[in-house]
């Protein structure tokens, strides 16, 4: 049978499929093969076209065969198989959690953390995995304050993950390193946003000493009719807008270039500003540079009237499958 290139390989795999262990060794040394992890290879064409959580699956496939039944993929690696973005987050080992107090290590491509794992964990694609609560914990307590709000801002999202649920695990992690951190994160994250930037957005803000605005609000003129949804609103009457270039792809509807896209945007925005609202626009280089868009969302803020038209909110939760530990 033809291996399809886009697949790992395993090496009995390619025995059985009649490559022999030279033939394995050449196209591995030529470059033709990559190998991921001990005894595991993926066609390399195919593997450079990949993004890092596409690389990381393919690690993690690679990996949790020769671990132990008990070692459960968590942190990094379980938000990766969940599904959940990133944002500058190594992914250059596979992390598990045991069911355990002690006995934790780093190897080359894995890292084992121990501790008290509870009575369930999630299945998903044939792996197992901390919860999602679990998983932002443990990325809070372990990552920078940015990056942990950006995956979990999305893990809240996807999962509906409950105040009580993110408290509940905080307080299992009580005296695990880095939990002070963790609660600052669990204070900050929402279900609201719907992007890497939108949560980047949001962290910008508060860094600025903005007041917190409101998101993902749907603006309505006085007869009812709606112009659209707005990614923040200050008090409902500033509008403030991040502009990925995703979003725009997002906005396509069948037939529409990104041109057509871009142009409607402009429209909705002139609608919104002749219902009197104030709209600030911020970019992917503003995050890093957020100087101006502070000084424009202050002015903004500053000069307001009061729109005649009103900004209302809006979403919702995906099952997962638990099991017992």
């Amino acid at each position: 049978m033809e291996h399809d290139p886009h697949a790992l390989l395993r090496h009995q795999e390619a025995l059985d499929r009649g490559y022999s262990d030279d033939e394995i060794r050449r196209l591995y040394s030529r470059g033709e093969w990559q190998r991921i992890g001990r005894g595991a290879y993926v066609c390399t064409s195919s593997y450079s076209a990949l993004g890092e959580e596409e690389r990381h699956r393919f690690l993690i496939d690679s990996t949790t065969h020769a671990l132990s039944d008990y070692a459960i993929l968590s942190h990094q690696s379980a938000a990766v198989v969940y599904g959940l973005p990133l944002w500058k987050t190594p992914l250059d080992r596979v992390l598990v959690t045991r069911n355990r107090r002690g006995g934790g290590r780093v190897k080359r491509r894995t890292t084992v953390h121990c501790a008290p794992m509870g009575e369930h964990v999630a299945v998903v694609d044939g792996h197992s995995l901390t919860l999602p609560a679990r998983t932002v914990v443990d990325l809070a307590r372990t990552l920078p304050f940015e990056q942990a709000v950006v995956v979990g801002d999305a893990a809240v999202r996807r999962f509906g993950i409950g105040r009580e649920d993110l408290e509940a695990e905080l307080a299992r992690a009580a005296r695990r390193h880095g939990v002070d951190a963790a609660r600052r994160v669990v204070r900050f994250v929402s279900g609201h946003s719907e992007s890497v930037g939108e949560s980047r957005s949001r962290v910008m803000l508060s860094r600025a000493r903005l007041p917190v605005p409101s998101q993902q609000g749907e603006v309505f003129e006085p007869g009812g009719r709606r112009i659209g949804r707005v990614d923040f609103h200050f008090d409902g009457i500033v509008l403030g807008e991040f502009d990925g270039c995703v979003k725009y792809g997002r906005l396509l509807k069948s037939g529409e270039s990104p041109g057509d896209a871009v142009f409607a945007e402009k429209l909705r925005e002139d609608a919104l500003r002749d219902l009197g609202f104030e709209v600030v626009r911020w970019t992917w280089d503003d995050l890093e540079s957020p100087g101006q868009v502070v000084e424009r969302v202050h002015r903004a803020i500053a000069r307001a009237g009061s729109p005649r038209g009103q900004v209302t909110p809006l979403p919702s939760a995906h099952p997962l499958t638990i099991r017992a530990l």
